[in-house]
């Protein structure tokens, strides 16, 4: 019930240094519920128990259609508020104050969720690198971070903060019922994938409200002694985090409804390129995903072809669904940069190279033609801020 939830949020998380967030006159925040299922829980705990106004809410009415909605976070379907945070910077400057510092999105089950900040937007795989990261001032006093988790294709972001904190990390196949032996057996608090999934292990399933909640904490932890007017906002935070941990640009390309055979011929042709991989970039890898679940022992084969650099930057193959309508390929490109010089590329650029190396091995001219209008949130966000320049 709704009274369960707000209660177990109470458990886990700071509501009176949210609260006292909120409250600040210099901090103004959107959610958008979609008219979907989180839209009564965000009222009760944003507007009844944290004391934001209720202007703060949009589209909080449950729906059978969602009132015409797609209610899926991403920036081509959360077109509201992606306008109110001008994360395509459309507004004029003088009225860039008048954008809220904070929005989020939630999904049709609640289950996902997406980050936004004052004309900025937080990709899925660094949202839950920052969690794992503030996770000392998220999780409950006195609860331990052990490890963490993520699906194979979502970037290494989260990798990097494990690694520097000397936190155990741990890399599965997609889906999140990968992540439920791990967070049963206390080995994972927090868990992240691509897809805007993210979690703790306060239950075992996505909980994107959890992640909206995680996010007003960080807030609130990094404004506790600042003084009005100097809010430090979502986008100086992911840009220090970036400056600390290094930044991984990604983008994800989709190519939908391929026919079963020729995608199988498309990653066969991919597979001869392993070697020739290696051998020009030492230090290198490129292998077949296979998964052996540290819990049970059991095992999960062919769960995607890697072909992993030795700073962590990656291109990835995976193809999803059988059915009569074909088969899916999705590619992951990723490039890790810390230089300080190389963190505010535009990730087009970053990843050009890569990409380029990427499908150089695909029968790209077959594929173009099953290619979705959006690949990942990155690349359309990109797209759209130049077609609309």
């Amino acid at each position: 019930s709704t009274k369960d939830y707000i209660n177990l949020m109470k458990e886990q998380l700071n509501f009176d240094a949210i609260k006292k967030l909120i409250s600040r006159p210099d901090f103004r925040f959107r959610y958008d519920a979609m008219n979907a299922a989180s839209g009564p829980y965000a009222v009760d705990i944003l507007i009844g128990h944290l004391g934001a106004d209720p202007s703060s809410l949009l589209n909080c009415t449950p729906l059978p259609d969602f009132g015409g909605l797609h209610p899926d976070p991403n920036l081509e379907y959360a077109e509201q508020l992606v306008k109110i945070m001008d994360v395509f910077k459309q507004k004029p400057e003088n009225e860039v104050t008048d954008i809220p510092e904070f929005g989020a999105v939630g999904s049709g089950d609640g289950d996902r969720n997406m980050i936004l900040g004052r004309r900025f937007f937080v990709t899925p795989s660094d949202s839950v690198a920052v969690i794992t990261a503030y996770s000392h001032v998220i999780l409950p006093k006195g609860k331990k971070l052990i490890g963490v988790a993520r699906s194979m294709p979502t970037s290494g972001a989260l990798d990097k903060v494990a690694q520097a904190e000397g936190i155990k990390y741990y890399e599965t196949p997609t889906g999140w019922k990968f992540f439920g032996n791990l967070m049963d057996s206390g080995n994972v608090q927090i868990c992240g994938e691509e897809s805007f999934g993210t979690s703790s292990d306060h239950v075992r399933q996505k909980d994107g409200l959890w992640a909206v909640l995680a996010w007003l904490r960080i807030l609130a932890h990094r404004n506790e002694s600042t003084e009005v007017g100097k809010l430090i906002g979502v986008e100086q935070i992911v840009r220090e985090h970036w400056a600390k941990y290094g930044r991984n640009y990604y983008q994800r390309y989709d190519y939908e409804e391929v026919e079963t055979e020729a995608a199988n011929k498309v990653l066969a042709q991919v597979m001869t390129k392993f070697d020739w991989f290696m051998s020009q970039y030492p230090g290198s890898k490129a292998d077949i995903f296979d998964y052996t679940d540290p819990i049970d022992h059991s095992i999960s084969k062919n769960q995607g072809i890697r072909f992993v650099f030795q700073d962590g930057s990656r291109v990835v193959f995976r193809k999803s669904g059988t059915s009569s309508s074909g088969a899916t390929i999705r590619i992951y490109f990723e490039k890790y940069e810390s230089a300080p010089d190389r963190l505010d590329l535009d990730p087009n650029d970053a990843l050009k190279e890569i990409i380029n190396l990427g499908l150089e091995p695909v029968s790209y001219t077959h594929l173009r033609a099953h290619e979705t209008p959006e690949h990942l949130v990155c690349r359309l966000l990109l797209e759209k801020k130049k077609n609309q320049n």
